[in-house]
């Protein structure tokens, strides 16, 4: 079964992303920094594919796989912890 990303909103605080098999995953724009400090009019600019979410002004990708997998932006943590 291959589950793609059908909408996308977001709040204040978070993404949501409603999925093709009707559920809906709620994360906290915290876990994508590019995301997080976007203007509220580049966070709408998403394309959607069959794999996931990608942001071409933002250089940003979230995959289904990882959303499902409550998987944050992983490229970002080496650089907090650094």
């Amino acid at each position: 079964m291959n589950i793609s990303p059908e909408a996308i909103s977001f709040d204040e605080d978070s993404l949501t992303v409603g999925l093709s098999d009707g559920r809906k995953i709620s994360v906290p724009l915290a876990w994508f920094p590019r995301l997080l400090h976007a203007s509220p009019e580049q966070r709408p600019q998403v394309d959607l594919s069959s794999c996931g979410l990608h942001w071409d002004a933002l250089d940003e990708d979230i995959s289904v796989a990882g959303l499902l997998a409550g998987a944050p932006d992983l490229t970002q943590r080496n650089a907090v912890t650094a």
